[in-house]
């Protein structure tokens, strides 16, 4: 992550001083053109894409994909940070049994993660 961020603020750093490069005016006329600012901007949207958009998205496929294969028994951990075992699912909500041997409903979104047995 570091190093992405890095190479981010290099490239920015190059193009700056880049598209700051002009050569001077000998004529009267103004000759600047919106090309360079144009191409910055979307240099620096694909940057926010791979570093900060992608990630994200990959992060919250693999979140659905757990959720979707949780099953009976499985040992959980809830966004609450409570601990349990899995007692029953339904479609959008789940039964967790916790150490006191209490039992909670919780959404199946709010699983962030299945503990190892």
């Amino acid at each position: 992550m570091l190093k992405s961020v890095l190479i981010a603020g290099l490239l920015i750093t190059v193009l700056v001083f880049v598209g700051g490069c002009y050569p001077a005016d000998t004529g009267g006329e103004s000759s600047t053109s919106i090309l360079p600012m144009i191409i910055f901007l979307v240099i620096i949207f694909g940057l926010f894409y791979f570093v900060m958009i992608k990630p994200q998205r990959r992060k919250q496929k693999e979140h659905q994909t757990m959720v979707q294969e949780l099953q009976k028994g499985d040992r959980v951990i809830t966004a609450g940070g409570i601990y349990g075992t899995i007692e029953s699912l339904s479609e959008d909500n789940i039964v967790i049994k916790v150490e006191s041997g209490a039992t909670l409903r919780v959404a199946r979104g709010s699983v962030i993660g299945r503990r190892e047995k």
